[in-house]
């Protein structure tokens, strides 16, 4: 059995640091890295590709919607041609690092609002699936477990992974609880790595109403500017491996 873990990476902003991309890079296999829209610069785009091929974590582009003063997290409403241009613009700006550096684009998964919104938005998730597909038809998509833009994917003929959250509560539905709402973002480590766990071997989760929801599941997606952070992902590693669970870039096994 293999199953990927993916680490938001790569969004400090010139002298401010987010993140504790050093520490958790060694324990993921792949790295969803910001492209300067919702964070990230040049320089720092640069740098953490570097540290993923060091490690041989795989490289993924985490393109968001403009907005670095609400960090990607605020919905827009881009017009058609926009979204499409600013994934292009996002994306691309990502493979000129990866080919600089020897490496390849494994995969893309979609920031914040923009993640969160084309998960059920039709409209928008056509133009994210499309605008890849012209880019690279070997590209991965990351998408939460259950979503529409999976389904529309695998229909468009475009690789995708289903992802789950560590850290997070789910609805019954499948969807995230609100941060807005008490017990959304699960803090003790042992929990977080034993709700993983029974996600990888039985495929549920226990939802926060006490119902257990079924859950497709190819890459489990860890927080890196959250509080234990690096407590979570090694609690992880270490249950998982107990369990003789390989874990490896989502391109490996897919």
């Amino acid at each position: 059995m293999k199953i990927d873990i993916n680490c938001d990476m790569g969004e400090s902003f010139g002298r401010y640091q987010l993140g504790l991309d050093a520490e958790i890079m060694p324990f993921i296999s792949s790295a969803n890295i910001a492209c300067g829209f919702h964070a990230g610069d040049p320089s720092v785009m640069h740098k953490t590709v570097q540290m993923a091929v060091e490690h041989g974590v795989g490289v993924g582009a985490h393109p968001g919607f403009p907005d670095l003063v609400g960090f990607g997290r605020r919905n827009l409403n881009m017009l058609t041609d926009e979204l499409r241009d600013a994934i292009i613009y996002q994306v691309g700006a990502l493979m000129g690092f990866t080919q600089m550096l020897g490496a390849n684009i494994q995969h893309v998964k979609p920031h914040g609002a923009m993640y969160n919104m084309a998960a059920e938005n039709e409209s928008m998730a056509k133009t994210i699936i499309e605008t890849l597909l012209k880019l690279n038809d070997q590209l991965i998509l990351f998408g939460l477990s259950g979503s529409k833009i999976l389904s529309i994917a695998r229909k468009s003929g475009l690789r995708v992974a289903c992802e789950v959250f560590a850290d997070r509560a789910y609805n019954e539905d499948g969807s995230l609880v609100s941060r807005q709402q008490p017990g959304s973002v699960i803090t003790d480590s042992s929990e977080v790595a034993n709700r993983i766990l029974k996600m990888v071997k039985e495929r549920k989760v226990t939802a926060i109403t006490g119902l257990e929801i079924d859950l497709e599941l190819d890459t489990i997606c860890v927080h890196g500017d959250t509080a234990g952070a690096v407590d979570h992902v090694k609690h992880i590693v270490h249950v998982l491996k107990q369990e003789g669970i390989e874990i490896a870039p989502v391109g490996k096994f897919l």
